[in-house]
């Protein structure tokens, strides 16, 4: 019995909710969880038709809503990471890489499931895009080296649009009555969707930038005027060539995050929350519409298709798109390794069965079915296989050295400094403007924003990053920042400063706490006051000639040990309330020393 419209849209935000919570507690990739749950709502048990629900307005809402996720994408990517043999690699990837992926999936849909040539056609357009919502948590999982995260990150947000538009294309080349016709409607596509989407685009972020930097709206309206233009960029460009939208969105993103005339806190905050829901309502109202029948009609060649796309086409996309690159084989092996397929897959899919059905194409209802065999046996494949391989490959970040500095005030800068002239790469974030600008000015990366926000990953890199330092005035922001960093960087590799004075943690606090930074009374007031009062971050080098006992001897009370780097190693050793160091010859000792 199907649920009322009121009831089966409850249903879709918790189950959807439910199951991005359940994958968290479980550690399994959400779109595993979410499509189980999608798959038993709809025609496991018949509890949710979306179809029924929504009528004609679910394919345009499902547009909508990857509109919004494919923008959120693109206020990921930075130029700055385009450089030299990365730029090189990700415009090959999407380009030749696709091109290879289309044409070999289409082949093996063709001789492996007995397809016709125009829907393998179809089949390997689609499968052409990878999944920006499954790639990001398997990066933030697996922890790769900068470049590969990097390459991953702009191919799976780029592809998309790129995958659409060709979906499109060839559905039209499909229904085309002669060659010369195929021709023009390829080229025509290709150029009125480069053209209208990418001026609709860049025109639609400037507009956002305007209204921003002269303060035409008051900042609890950021994100819903920015909401605003960014669906009606993707109705207009849409309106004018069909599916360019998708394009114009994405362009859209990249321009404001590339951009340096106004501050985007307000909608990297609130776009968290909304992508959140929209991917998983979006899995869960796409599983269900899955016919029980096409699942069941699945059979062995369906499972050979699948190990063909990932033992095959990936890697010859790779190997071939990567040809005189710079890319080292290890490298590309791991790119080889890691495309799942995700949401945006999934919604062109069911758009695309629906409207070869609609005109008659013999086994288009088989078109769904096929897609979410290869989301899941993706999604679930490389999950569990990645990582492993990653670190056989050495492309892992084991130990990385480098830290997290939640906090920009003066002390937390000159702390940031003295690590960053020891050899580590250092991060600092604040939501202070003028704290931040002084530490660009002392040419410490530093950014301005919320350091508890899930997707902050995306917008900085934390390659090369292990630890977090939670530096800040407010004990509940340092407790939630070590809370928020233990699942990145593990509990062992979060530190904060002690509770304000007066205040004693109870069991829970204390557990949940990072661990207390050099000093059991090391507060935020009782290391303001020792800058304040003219104390300086000194590193020393011990000798067989100079002991740390010497050290001691020379500065007896006024040091506060804060660090201490192995020079051979470079490897850094923090000191905390719990845990004195007991430093050698050949390390470097890091310390707040007051004056005389």
């Amino acid at each position: 019995m199907h649920l009322n419209a009121e009831l089966g849209l409850a249903s879709i935000i918790v189950l959807g909710i439910a199951a991005q919570w359940v994958a968290w507690r479980l550690k399994l990739p959400s779109i595993l969880v979410l499509l189980l749950a999608g798959l038993i709502a709809g025609p496991v048990t018949g509890a949710l038709n979306p179809d029924e629900m929504f009528g004609e307005l679910l394919f345009p809402g499902v547009s909508v809503a990857v509109a919004v996720i494919l923008f959120e994408g693109g206020l990921a990517l930075k130029f700055s990471e385009l450089s030299g043999r990365t730029g090189h690699a990700i415009r090959n990837l999407v380009s030749i890489g696709a091109l290879v992926t289309w044409v070999l999936s289409a082949a093996a849909a063709y001789y492996i499931l007995g397809f016709d040539a125009g829907l393998s056609i179809q089949l390997g357009a689609i499968l052409v895009v990878t999944g920006p919502t499954v790639i990001g948590p398997l990066l933030r999982f697996i922890r790769p080296s900068a470049k590969v995260a990097s390459i991953l990150r702009w191919e799976g947000i780029l592809i998309d649009p790129i995958g659409a538009t060709l979906s499109v294309l060839v559905f039209e080349v499909i229904h085309a009555a002669d060659v010369v016709e195929d021709v023009s409607i390829i080229a025509q596509g290709i150029i009125f969707t480069l053209l209208f989407g990418g001026v609709l685009g860049y025109l639609g972020a400037q507009v956002i930038i305007q209204f921003l930097r002269r303060r035409w709206v008051p900042d609890h309206l950021d994100s819903p005027i920015t909401l605003m233009m960014v669906v009606g960029v993707f109705a207009l460009s849409n309106l004018v060539q069909e599916e360019s939208g998708l394009l114009a969105v994405t362009i859209m993103g990249i321009v404001l995050a590339n951009q340096k005339q106004v501050v985007l806190r307000h909608i990297v905050e609130f776009k968290e929350n909304l992508i959140v829901l929209l991917i998983s309502s979006l899995f869960i109202i796409l599983a269900a519409r899955v016919p029980a029948d096409s699942l069941r009609s699945l059979g062995v060649e369906s499972l050979i298709f699948l190990a063909v796309i990932i033992i095959v086409v990936r890697p010859a996309a790779v190997f071939l798109s990567m040809f005189g690159s710079g890319i080292t084989t290890r490298e590309k092996v791991l790119i080889s390794w890691i495309a799942p397929r995700g949401i945006v897959a999934a919604a062109v899919t069911s758009v695309f069965s629906l409207r070869l059905i609609q005109a008659g194409h013999e086994g288009a209802d088989q078109l769904v079915p096929i897609v979410f065999l290869i989301i899941v046996g993706t999604t679930a494949i490389y999950g569990l296989t990645a990582l492993p391989l990653a670190r056989r490959l050495k492309l892992t970040q084991e130990n990385p050295q480098g830290v997290l500095i939640i906090g920009a005030h003066a002390w937390a800068r000159a702390i940031g400094q003295s690590l960053q002239k020891a050899g580590f790469r250092i991060q600092l974030i604040d939501t202070n403007f003028g704290s931040v600008t002084e530490a660009r000015l002392m040419g410490l990366p530093a950014y301005f924003g919320n350091a508890l926000i899930d997707e902050l990953q995306y917008d900085i890199s934390l390659a090369n990053i292990g630890r977090s330092l939670s530096l800040t005035q407010n004990d509940e922001i340092n407790t939630l920042a070590s809370i928020h960093y233990a699942e990145i960087f593990g509990h062992n590799e979060t530190y904060q400063l002690a509770l304000s004075d007066g205040k004693q943690p109870n069991g829970l606090v204390k557990e949940l706490q990072g661990h207390l930074l050099f000093h059991p009374k090391a507060t935020f007031a009782f290391m303001e006051d020792r800058f304040n009062a003219g104390a300086e971050i000194k590193a020393t080098k011990l000798t067989a000639a100079y002991t740390f006992q010497d050290y001691t001897n020379t500065y007896q009370d006024r040091m506060l040990p804060l660090f201490l780097v192995d020079d051979q190693t470079q490897t850094l050793q923090i000191v905390t309330a719990e845990r004195s160091l007991k430093p050698q010859a050949g390390q470097t000792i890091i310390s707040l020393i007051q004056s005389e």
